[in-house]
């Protein structure tokens, strides 16, 4: 597919200092990082990078910032999600795409549209987008289902709508996906580690990612030995990587992948309200579990 958001796209963390203030430095490290280990692109401010808690200004300064340490050598994608359709079109107008290759915006939350509803809030969304849009249905978070007849229309309706983020967990709906796929060129993206690769095998393009902000090249090998049919070498990979994966979401996300990155030297293991961070017996877990992975843990990064 000639789509650039094929392969492995990072949903990054945002790290935080101790006083909640973002940590700059460490951001610069993870995406310096993830340029190092195959990393195909980036999406900064989704769910992972805890965007809810972030302000206006900051989101501004930490896109600027990240155009900036990346300087277009992976694509950079932009979390917009919003509720009220016209406060996020007016976001959207009034933001800097400066470096920017497209955006994630997940269906509206807490409000419950309906499926017409949910096309009209995507239309609006397409045509003031200046750049590529990437559809996210992520119904555990969103508590409404965007079903594929919905996500087939926008994309024969709006040529900037590219792809999307399918994070339903339901099979089924995603084989539709690839079934009535409306383009050659529209990216089906699993949406959740544990689907990556039966919904890779099954036909969709890449992942976007929690675990690979800890391991990048590990994540990468995965959804390449998939999308090449090496089912032997990506089945191993995958159960290599089952048990981390459990850890990463057994408490909230991003908890666990904050935590396993501060015991791999990469950031503070730091959330913002309400979100805690992971507790002691999660942290234990994390450290047996990444000494498996072949990546020892220092006694300074254990503490």
């Amino acid at each position: 597919m000639n789509n650039i958001f094929g392969g492995t796209g990072v949903a990054i963390v945002t790290p935080f200092l101790a006083d909640g203030q973002i940590d700059y430095p460490a951001f610069e490290q993870i995406l310096t990082y993830f340029i190092a280990n195959k990393i195909d692109y980036v999406v900064v401010l989704g769910s992972t990078g805890e965007a809810l808690t972030i302000s206006s200004s900051e989101k501004k300064q930490l896109l600027e910032f990240a155009a900036k340490v990346v300087n277009q050598r992976i694509p950079i994608v932009a979390g917009f999600s919003n509720s009220d359709t016209a406060a996020l079109v007016q976001e959207i107008k009034t933001s800097n795409f400066k470096g920017i290759s497209g955006i994630l915006t997940a269906s509206p939350a807490y409000n419950k549209p309906t499926q017409e509803g949910i096309y009209q809030h995507f239309k609006q969304v397409a045509q003031c987008s200046p750049v590529p849009v990437i559809l996210y249905n992520v119904p555990g978070r969103t508590a409404g289902n965007m079903l594929p007849d919905t996500v087939i229309r926008l994309a024969n309706d709006f040529e900037n709508i590219v792809g999307i983020k399918e994070a339903s967990g339901n099979l089924i709906q995603c084989m539709e996906l690839v079934a009535r796929r409306p383009a050659d060129d529209f990216a089906l993206l699993s949406g959740d580690d544990f689907f990556a690769l039966p919904l890779i095998a099954s036909g969709f393009d890449g992942l976007i990612s929690v675990m690979a902000n800890a391991y990048p090249s590990m994540t990468a090998d995965l959804v390449d030995t998939t999308r090449k049919s090496n089912l032997k070498e990506a089945q191993s990979l995958h159960y290599q990587l089952l048990p981390f994966i459990h850890l990463l979401f057994a408490e909230n996300n991003p908890a666990g992948i904050k935590m396993a990155m501060h015991l791999l030297g990469l950031c503070t293991p730091h959330l913002r309200l309400p979100l805690l961070p992971a507790s002691n017996a999660l942290k234990n877990q994390l450290i047996e579990s990444i000494q498996q992975l072949g990546k020892p843990i220092t006694p300074a990064q254990s503490l």
